[in-house]
């Protein structure tokens, strides 16, 4: 309730700041025959240095009016495509509040007129159909600035407090630099290490696929897109940004950018090291390599209609092992030393294109945890209470490369090459404390897990493209070669102790299952994969695309354990195992398009057969002790609905049923006792998930007034779908299985408000979204049924009032209710709150005050749990110098030291909480060179007085 009054009273004192000043202009425009310029731009821009203060568009009969704008002079600007941009200075006279300009002539554009119309300062927003475009010197920020704080000031433009973008209430998925890629496709990249002052314009829109692009058939599909123009003086020479800190707990950071740009060539270079918890670039979830959406920049090796989420290979499932760059703008968990750097080039000419870019990153953690959670049995149930330190190591290499060669105007080439080679180890040390009802305990484990690997990762693709002299005809090709390698060894140990207790105490009854292991495992996978694909126009609207994908993927595991209580180490049988496992698939697919003035619908089925394929022994060389061969076969049908109902409004929706292999890793035919409680065992006779769902969506934006609504729904249906059941003992020994079962689902909603409240000065945002997904498992054969309803509402406010002040904020509450069949006096509710608070404050003399407020809030009545946690923030610096390309700052992080890691948890039937060791108060002093590599003449703006 407190963060609702917070949030509620500035929004308030917001309106009320805004409505007090009472002066309107308006005017009506008009061309030389007097005919009205409907929906022109207009604009008031400041005196002083022609930042933009707010604009309208006129309407149908080309008037316009500025309500409750600040007593003041102006500038007023209006510009109509075809006309010479008008701008006058509108003095303030306190004697007339409702200033009247009457009718306003704008001269069309003739030659004599053209260097006039040239030298005309341009409009600070543009409005070219979907596209909006934003001139950036138009929007003040303090020296030193990145593109992510330009960004906060652009009407429509929210940044959150992790760094990801939205933009006209859309998440934004690329962001590019003068049209070519930045070091892939993480749009925190280029957000976050490139200089405001390099960019001229901001042109967000929404940007076809990359087949809609080649085939010239819209297939209905849109990526928000940010792309950054960079000045001329920044594409003549190089510019970066170098940063070195000390502080206190030997705290120290250092990182750098440089960055050389021309017409044809692209060339980055990015670097970092500290020990302050930041291990990467960004902590953008993006999907790593991985089946039908592996490849960067919209390159589908796998043509044809997605199918619910189909994966054609799973590379591993620890997501440290995968291609793609490590994530973590914020200080992440544990204390880490973190040194990272990579190199980027990019060629780009209209036939050629080349991006290649290598990143090497090396993090060694250390973590310590704390985790209570309750367990449900059908009858009983009891606690945990584990403390655990982790020392985790890894290194990576990691390479990326993309050839694209436009052979003629009909044939096209791309080569896409990633791979990565890695070290990694972990030191696990932890003690588990087991209560019974009556917090009794009555056992304690004490075990010690490490292990050192080593990972080789290659996934290759050659896309052959062809079009036809007859319009929409197509033809493209694809091969792909990947593979996995993974060596590993490894020690685990576990001990063991019972204590005599009144209450339930679950014996073990003398078979105490002490472990003392070396285990050695080696898995490689390959895959080769090939998809065709046709695309036939049956007329101007309606187009035929057939498909047929192939992939064989091939499994090879041998797994030894070795005993270390025997001075002999004999190898454990029961344990170890060789595993050679197959999954071919094959999919042949058709759907009928029709396309027309920004309706876009396609039907199609498709027939797909999974074959699994297995043959298991104790070792390699040894006699067969297992065999799987299976078929599945399935018809999947799609359909797809995308809707332009111009003016930026959006309706969209989708149907499909998709067919998924099991996980190599749930297929994998041995025990894993790494824990001798809790035991995994694999099970090669999984059958595929089949996943059906839909969804419905619609989303509006208006670019004159920036509201914006967004709403969706989808629902998902489980059939086979894998889970693991548990089968638990008298003495409390749950064993793991992974099983097939039918009858799980998802339904999810959200919506979305946006508007502003005074433009270009404060905007504000409310949604929601809620989350209801019913989780089916086998507790000692019986069914427990899992339902989770999670809700969450949320706000944001941001506010630019003027140039030397901004602040914005955001907050949530969450609910998650978390039910249990097999136990209903055992249902759970959490409560999630947060709060974030970002302000820039600019004092006398280029000296500026940063604060960073987060607060939140964890809280579960029926387990006692309540944590909060206010994270406070503080930085002032000043840019000294007369070229104002340094800066000193001194930082103060966690100014109350309460920062800890917080999770909790409910899944199964079992609930958790975590807390988690982590950086907390350090004070730091930094200094900071931005290197230019051409001077610019610059207007000396507000920043700088």
């Amino acid at each position: 309730m407190k963060l609702r009054l917070l949030l509620l009273f500035f929004a308030l004192s917001t309106l009320t700041v805004f409505s007090q000043n009472g002066y309107s202009i308006k005017g009506s425009l008009i061309d030389n025959e007097n005919a009205p310029l409907s929906f022109t731009s207009v604009f008031l821009l400041t005196q002083s240095d022609s930042s933009l203060v707010t604009f309208v568009r006129a309407d149908a009969d080309g008037n316009f009016i500025f309500k409750n704008v600040k007593k003041q002079d102006y500038l007023i600007k209006a510009t109509f495509l075809g006309f010479v941009p008008m701008q006058e200075l509108i003095k303030f006279d306190a004697t007339n509040l409702n200033r009247d300009l009457g009718k306003i002539t704008l001269k069309p554009i003739q030659k004599e007129l053209f260097e006039v119309v040239v030298r005309t300062a341009k409009a600070p927003i543009n409005i070219k159909g979907d596209t909006v475009e934003y001139d950036a010197s138009k929007f003040k920020v303090p020296p030193g600035s990145t593109v992510e704080d330009l960004l906060r000031k652009l009407p429509g433009v929210q940044i959150d407090a992790d760094g990801n973008i939205k933009a006209q209430g859309e998440e934004v998925k690329k962001v590019t630099v003068d049209g070519k890629r930045f070091f892939g496709d993480d749009p925190k990249l280029a957000t976050k290490n490139l200089p405001a002052e390099a960019i001229t314009k901001v042109q967000v829109f929404n940007d076809k696929s990359e087949q809609s692009k080649l085939t010239g058939i819209d297939d209905g599909k849109k990526e928000k897109t940010v792309n950054l123009e960079l000045k001329e003086e920044f594409k003549k020479g190089g510019f970066g940004k170098g940063t070195i800190g000390a502080g206190t707990d030997e705290r120290v950071m250092a990182k750098a950018n440089y960055n050389k740009f021309d017409s044809k060539n692209q060339f980055n270079v990015v670097g970092f090291g500290n020990n302050i918890n930041q291990s990467g670039l960004s902590n953008n979830d993006y999907q790593d390599f991985r089946g039908s959406q592996s490849y960067n920049w919209n390159d589908n090796a796998d043509f044809g209609f997605s199918q619910g989420g189909m994966r054609f290979i799973y590379w591993d499932d620890n997501e440290e092992e995968g291609l793609e760059l490590p994530r973590s703008w914020g200080p992440g968990q544990g204390l880490s030393k973190n040194f990272a750097g990579g190199i980027n080039y990019n060629y780009d000419t209209k036939k050629t294109k080349v991006s290649s870019n290598y990143f090497f990153n090396q993090t060694t953690q250390n973590l310590d945890q704390t985790v209570n959670a309750q367990t449900f049995l059908p009858t009983s149930n009891y606690f945990n209470n584990e403390i655990s330190q982790n020392r985790n190591f890894s290194e990576n290499h990691r390479l990326s490369f993309r050839f694209e060669k436009q052979i003629d105007s009909l044939n096209t080439l791309v080569l896409n090459v990633n791979g990565k080679v890695g070290t990694r180890s972990q030191q696990s040390n932890s003690s588990k404390e087991f209560l019974n009802k009556s917090s009794e305990k009555f056992r304690n484990q004490v075990s010690e897990n490490g292990f050192e690997g080593d990972n080789f990762i290659l996934s290759t693709a050659l896309i052959y493209r062809h079009k036809f002299m007859k319009k929409g005809r197509n033809f493209a090709l694809s091969g792909t070669y990947n593979v996995n390698n993974n060596d590993q060894e490894g020690i685990q140990k576990s001990n063991i102790e019972e204590f005599k207790v009144t209450g339930e105490s679950f014996p073990l009854f003398g078979r105490i299952p002490n472990i003392n292991q070396n285990v050695g495992a080696f898995t490689n996978t390959e895959e080769i994969k090939s998809s065709v694909l046709f695309i036939e126009p049956l007329s101007k609207k309606f187009f035929l695309e057939t498909f047929y994908n192939f992939g064989n993927t091939n499994q090879l595991v041998d797994r030894d354990v070795f005993d270390l209580f025997s001075d002999s180490k004999p190898r454990v049988d029961s344990l170890s195992r060789y595993f050679d496992n197959t999954i071919t698939n094959n999919r042949l697919g058709s759907s009928l398009r029709y396309s027309n003035k920004g309706f876009n619908i396609a039907f199609g089925m498709a027939a797909q057969r999974i074959s699994l394929d297995g043959i298991l022994s104790n070792d390699q060389g040894k006699p067969t002790i297992g065999q799987i061969s299976n078929s599945y076969d399935a018809l999947l049908p799609n359909i797809s609905v995308n809707f332009d109902l111009k003016n930026n409004k959006y309706l969209y929706g989708s149907y499909e049923v998709g067919m998924e292999a099991p996980k190599i890793r749930d297929l994998q035919p041995f025990t894993d006792n790494s824990n001798p409680l809790f035991i995994k065992v694999g099970n090669p006779s999984l059958k595929p998930t089949t996943n059906q769902g839909g969804s419905l969506g619609f989303g509006m934006y208006n670019p004159v007034s920036f509201i914006n609504i967004w709403t969706n729904v989808g629902y998902n249906y489980y059939k086979n779908q894998v889970i693991y059941n548990q089968q638990i003992n008298s003495s409390l020994i749950t064993t793991l299985t992974p099983e097939n079962i039918t009858g799980g689902d998802n339904f999810n909603y959200s919506v979305n408000f946006g508007f502003p409240i005074k433009k270009t000065k404060a905007s504000a945002s409310v949604g929601a979204y809620s989350n209801m997904g019913k989780n089916l498992i086998y507790i000692n054969n019986q069914l427990n049924e899992n339902k989770n309803n999670n809700v969450n509402l949320n706000g944001r406010l941001d506010l630019t009032p003027v140039d030397w002040f901004s602040l914005f904020l955001s907050g949530s509450t969450g609910i998650n209710n978390a039910k249990y069949s097999l136990s209903s006096s055992q249902d759970q509710k959490f409560f999630n709150n947060t709060l974030r608070a970002n302000m820039v404050l600019q004092m006398p003399k280029s000296v500026f005050l940063t604060a960073d407020f987060n607060y939140n809030q964890y809280k579960n009545t029926k387990l006692g749990f309540d944590q909060k946690l206010p994270i406070l923030n503080l930085s002032t610096y000043k840019v000294v110098g007369k070229a104002k390309k340094s800066e000193i700052r001194l930082s103060l992080y966690d100014a109350f030291k309460k920062n800890v890691g917080v999770r909790q948890s409910a899944f199964q039937n079992i609930i958790q909480s975590t807390v988690s060791q982590t950086l907390s108060r350090y004070f730091m002093v930094s200094y900071t060179y931005n290197m230019r590599g051409v001077a610019a003449s610059v207007k000396k703006s507000r920043w700088e007085n």
